[in-house]
């Protein structure tokens, strides 16, 4: 185990987790909707929380 370098650790498990969603998706019945929305909501709110993140830092940096 100490030849394994935690990167190569990352990788695996990215591309395990791209075969397991990959599975999922391409499944019966609603699956692949409920796999769409929830990647929609979840790059919506990365999106809201980012946009008032950088506002706030923004905010920091611009005199009153």
């Amino acid at each position: 185990m100490d030849t394994i370098t935690p990167m190569n650790i990352i990788v695996d498990n990215v591309t395990e987790m791209v075969s397991l969603f990959s599975d999922v998706a391409m499944g019966d019945g609603l699956a692949p909707l409920l796999v769409l929305i929830g990647g929609l909501l979840v790059a919506f709110s990365m999106a809201v929380f980012g946009l008032l993140t950088l506002g706030a830092v923004g905010d920091l940096f611009t005199a009153s």
